[in-house]
């Protein structure tokens, strides 16, 4: 069977790590047939909008999309193309895993932490207004809704079920926001109760934050409404290494959409030097979704073992800090051909090892990096 996918390259990076995305997903074997579509900037002067139907379409067509960043102007211009998306298609829980690869660019060589974000309401809902005519204040609604707050947190503790995650921590702010993060705690409550085998507990944003940076080994899924998801996904991406290998996806009912955690960097479009591995990582999640389980897990070892052999990285990948000894920095494509060679050499049952600060090696045990 053919899976269609929607493509939508994105702006800055966006078309470098989709073209390196979609080399790599060429190189498993699945069935593909991509649907490309533009999206963002570059088709704003010809559509008058940088999100047309016609992207809408293509996704409520193949219900499956693999997606670029896309430029989102900061305090003028149009509303965020990303927002538009999960709004009028309704993909409504933002997922994103957060696992330290090959052990290096961090402090914390073992992080493997998920994030499920509420995608469609909270502060995002995009209610907002000048309260004056001098335009000296303006206002931004919370929306909170118990409908949405239902169905990301029982989407969290499914997700946490399947893959075998050992706990479920809903974030929020019910001590200040007690009206809209109370109900998300309530909510969560009362769900949690339906789940008994699976352990569940609360924290406050700010404490949270704090927990994550000294012990995120105490912390497994994280589920919260979207302008807290959107902060800590961040964070927690630092945690394992970076915005550069940090995959995400947006479900909903009927569609599912696969996109990069990071933004389209637009200073280094057209370089070819963007690192693709969070891009690609969404393709791995994109074929555990359609069931190709072990192609899935050959995208990632062989992201995994191009990192750890250290000779074909972009440029954040070797840089001192990232590593212990100097790399020559690759082109995005490069590294990208790279990967896609490995996939149908990469041993399944070979254990994974991590590169440690003195140049030495570490063996990896947690196999849930993998799911």
């Amino acid at each position: 069977m053919t899976h269609k996918v929607t493509l939508i390259p994105g702006d800055g990076i966006g078309p470098e790590v989709a073209s390196a995305a979609r080399l790599v997903a060429d190189a498993t074997g699945v069935p593909l047939e991509w649907e490309v579509v533009e999206a963002g900037e570059s088709v704003m002067a010809k559509e008058g909008t940088p999100l047309p139907q016609y992207v809408l379409d293509s996704l409520k067509r193949t219900r499956l999309g693999l997606k670029g960043p896309i430029t989102t102007p900061i305090g003028s211009g149009f509303r965020s193309v990303n927002v538009a998306l999960r709004q009028q298609l309704d993909l409504y829980a933002s997922l994103r895993p957060a696992r330290a690869i090959a052990g290096e660019g961090t402090r914390y060589p073992d992080a493997d932490l998920v994030v499920v974000r509420e995608a469609t309401e909270g502060l995002y809902s995009g209610v907002e207004h000048w309260i004056d005519k001098e335009h000296s204040a303006g206002e931004t609604i919370n929306i909170i809704t118990r409908k949405a707050s239902e169905r990301i947190i029982r989407f969290a503790f499914e997700y946490a079920a399947k893959y075998g995650r050992k706990k479920v921590t809903a974030v929020h702010k019910a001590n200040i926001m007690k009206v809209t993060g109370g109900l998300f705690q309530e909510v969560f409550r009362t769900i949690a109760r339906e789940y008994p085998g699976m352990p569940s507990e609360e924290r406050l944003v700010d404490n949270m934050s704090m927990q994550l940076v000294k012990k995120p080994e105490e912390y497994d899924v994280l589920v919260t409404t979207n302008l807290f998801g959107d902060i800590l996904s961040d964070l927690c991406a630092g945690l394992a290494g970076g915005l550069g290998v940090a995959p995400g996806a947006l479900f909903g009912k009927e569609i599912a959409l696969f996109e990069p955690v990071h933004g389209s960097a637009p200073k280094y479009a057209g370089q070819d030097k963007a690192d693709p591995v969070a891009e690609i990582l969404c393709v791995e999640m994109m074929l555990h979704h359609l069931g190709y389980h072990e192609q899935a897990r050959r995208v990632f070892r062989a992201v995994w073992e191009v990192i750890y052999e250290k000779k074909v990285v972009t440029y954040d990948l070797a840089l001192p800090g990232y590593t212990a000894w100097p790399t020559t920095p690759s082109k995005c494509s490069e590294m990208a051909r790279e990967i896609a060679k490995k996939i149908p050499e990469v041993d399944l049952d070979r254990p994974l090892k991590r590169r440690t600060w003195n140049g030495g090696d570490s063996p990896v045990t947690d196999s849930a990096l993998e799911a």
